[in-house]
C-alpha cells in the first residue's frame, strides 16, 4: 500500500488542525512535520510543542522529520511529544545507530534520512534497524522546490536492497512529489510520499484523493528491478 504523508509545512498554521482533519478525513495516511532548527538547514520552522499540540487533534500518525544539527539532545523531547515515526539524518552530529535504536527502544518507529549528496550506500547498513527510510528528493530546508532526477537511482537501489532481504522498512521521499511526477517516483520503488503545497494548496481533499489515484497507476508500473 502507497501512502501519503502530507507535510504541514504547507498548512494554514492559523488553521492547522482543521487542515490537517481534512486531509486525513481524505485518506491521508500519515501527517508530515518538517522540524527545523536554522542551523542544519537554513531555515527555522517548529519543535515539539507543536507535535504535542497536533498529537491532541489528531489520531493519525505523526511522521516527525528532525532536520536539526544534534538530535541526541532532543530525541526525548519529541518522544514525550507523541510522535509515531522519528526521522533523524544521516549527516546530523552524533551516533545515527545510537539514536534508531533510542528511538525504536520507546516503542516508536525509527527512520533515518539522507540528502541529495549524500550517497544511497550508507542506508544500507542501517536498514535493519530502520522501520522506514527517507531519500531526500529536494535540498531540505524549504518547501516549493522542485523534485532532483537523479534521485530516481537512489529510490530503485534503497528499494532493492529492502526487497532483496526482506526488511520490514518503508521507503519515503521527501521533495518536489505532485500529480505530474508521482506515479514515476511509485514506480521507481517509494511506498510513502511526502507532500506540501501539492496537497495543502487549494482543494486539500481532492489533491488527497488525486493522490491515491495516481499511487495506483504507478505501482502497476513498478519499474525498480530495473
Amino acid at each position: 500500500m502507497i501512502k501519503l504523508s502530507p507535510s504541514i509545512l504547507s498548512a494554514d498554521f492559523a488553521n492547522l488542525a482543521r487542515d490537517v482533519k481534512t486531509a486525513v478525513d481524505a485518506g491521508a495516511e500519515y501527517v508530515h512535520v518538517d522540524v527545523m532548527d536554522g542551523h542544519f538547514v537554513p531555515n527555522i520552522t517548529i519543535g515539539a510543542p507543536v507535535v504535542k499540540a497536533l498529537r491532541k487533534a489528531t489520531d493519525s500518525v505523526l511522521d516527525v522529520h528532525l532536520m536539526i544539527s544534534d538530535p541526541d539532545k532532543y530525541l526525548d523531547d519529541f518522544i514525550a511529544a507523541g510522535s509515531d515515526i522519528i526521522t533523524v539524518h544521516y549527516e546530523s552530529n552524533g551516533d545515527t545507530l545510537g539514536q534508531l535504536k533510542k528511538i525504536k527502544a520507546a516503542g516508536i518507529k525509527a527512520s533515518c534520512t539522507i540528502k541529495p549528496g549524500t550517497p544511497a550506500d550508507v542506508l544500507l547498513p542501517l536498514l535493519p534497524y530502520c522501520d522506514m527510510v527517507l531519500i531526500m528528493t529536494v535540498e531540505p530546508g524549504f518547501g516549493g522546490q522542485g523534485f532532483i532526477p537523479e534521485c530516481m537511482d537512489k529510490i530503485r537501489l534503497v528499494r532493492k536492497a529492502i526487497q532483496e532481504n526482506g526488511y520490514q522498512c518503508e521507503l519515503e521521499i521527501d521533495g518536489g512529489a505532485k500529480l505530474t511526477n508521482v506515479v514515476d517516483i511509485v514506480a521507481a520503488g517509494a511506498d510513502v510520499i511526502v507532500a506540501g503545497s501539492a496537497v495543502f494548496g487549494g482543494d486539500i481533499a481532492g489533491n488527497v484523493k488525486a493522490f491515491h489515484e495516481k499511487f495506483e497507476e504507478g505501482a502497476a508500473k513498478a519499474d525498480w528491478t530495473k
